[in-house]
């Protein structure tokens, strides 16, 4: 899990993926996602609303607040990441850790039981 570097490069970068979007993978996606994020962090501060963006299976940005991005890297497949209309994050006392804690895919086909993904 790591944080993106600062709400100028969030802000590029939105305006780059929305952009050409269409004309990238999620493997391409992913690695400019990687390549602004900073070093590794053991937790972060959650907030009851987020918005997020899926990278490919295993794994997605989530931002908790306007200017504040978290790169999540997921430890195995996350299934129907890239389809879901909504998840949630597991967390401890308003702090998701990584090795802890887990996304939830909500909704969608297969919604009726489905492993959460381990951050």
């Amino acid at each position: 899990m790591r944080t993106l570097k600062t709400s100028f490069l969030l802000l590029a970068l939105g305006v780059a993926l929305g952009g050409c979007a269409s004309n990238l993978s999620s493997t391409e996606k992913l690695a400019i996602y990687q390549a602004h994020a900073g070093a590794p962090v053991k937790d972060f501060r959650y907030f009851s609303s987020i918005s997020w963006t899926p990278l490919g299976d295993q794994a997605l940005a989530v931002w908790t607040k306007p200017n504040e991005a978290w790169l999540l890297d997921l430890t195995g497949r996350c299934i129907d990441l890239d389809y879901a209309p909504a998840i949630s994050l597991s967390n401890m006392f308003g702090r998701v850790s990584a090795k802890f804690d887990s996304v939830q895919v909500i909704g969608g086909a297969n919604s009726h039981f489905r492993i959460p993904c381990r951050i």
